[in-house]
């Protein structure tokens, strides 16, 4: 064998790698789309919370690189992991913070837009996400409650549609992905409202269809199937239109919805993986 065919069987074998490397990154990622899809979709919530973050932690020793960041704990990502119990998103959860999306966004407008790191607040979290938790806990301007029926990171346990505490209690709530859950999401929102001091702000986002100028919701609906078809997951009650704001309006609230998406550096929404269109519903207790 001549040099020249020495070379080429040499390019052959590499191309070979190289292609194995890209076919196994490939079934790698269908396989983790496939197990993330059926553990959302098949395991209640509250027993993955228990679990999760040690696995994706693992997971993460191998995703480390420098095309995304998590602003939250400012570690870097080759990729980050797709998450979706329907239809999976690219690159949406942060393995160490188990951040999604909306929670690094929302990190970043309280950081820009609020008095959060600055004021010394009182703060409900419902429905707290694991993301948030042990830097709130940590930040000394906090005053700092969480609160669910089921979760077990929720120091008090509760029904939102009763809260247990009294009227003008909390300089802010929070409470995200939770009013497509209940029974009654005005009664909800009307508590959340009571229990906000007079200038108390509070951020509720939940998933909307922007397509749809209005909420769908009917009772009567009761089938998890016909559910998910319609709301987007079978524990859903409704899936909240482009009037979300105005039922918050509704409850009390001064509302503003906030583009503030499209106020950052493209370069940064794609480094840090933020939803594209999310309108963040920032609402106010009047004085």
């Amino acid at each position: 064998m001549d040099f020249t065919q020495k070379c080429t069987k040499n390019k052959q074998l590499k191309i070979c790698k190289i292609a194995q490397q890209i076919l196994y990154l490939q079934v790698t990622k269908k396989i983790m789309k496939t197990i993330i899809s059926l553990a959302t979709r098949l395991i209640p919530r509250h027993y993955l919370q228990h679990v999760s973050h040690f696995f994706l932690r693992i997971f993460s020793l191998f995703m480390r690189g420098n095309r995304f960041e998590d602003p939250i704990n400012g570690k870097t990502y080759r990729k980050l992991l797709p998450y979706g119990r329907i239809n999976s998103r690219e690159n949406a959860i942060a393995p160490d913070s188990m951040s999604l999306e909306r929670h690094r966004l929302m990190w970043l407008f309280m950081k820009e837009k609020t008095n959060f790191f600055t004021g010394n607040l009182k703060l409900l979290h419902i429905a707290p996400e694991y993301c948030f938790i042990k830097l709130f806990n940590g930040m000394k301007n906090l005053d700092y409650t969480t609160g669910d029926l089921i979760s077990p990171w929720a120091n008090v346990k509760m029904d939102v549609h009763d809260i247990p505490f009294s009227e003008n209690n909390f300089d802010v709530v929070i409470c995200n992905h939770v009013l497509e859950h209940v029974e009654d999401s005005h009664k909800v929102m009307t508590e959340f409202y009571r229990v906000m001091k007079p200038g108390g702000w509070g951020i509720f986002q939940v998933p909307i269809d922007t397509n749809n100028p209005k909420t769908e919701e009917d009772k009567s609906v009761t089938d998890p199937k016909e559910r998910e078809r319609l709301y987007w997951q079978d524990d859903h009650l409704r899936l909240f239109g482009l009037d979300y704001g105005t039922k918050l309006a509704a409850a009390g609230f001064k509302v503003t919805e906030s583009d503030f998406i499209n106020e950052l550096d493209p370069k940064l929404v794609e480094r840090y993986a933020l939803p594209k269109g999310e309108i963040i519903y920032f609402c106010e207790k009047y004085k």
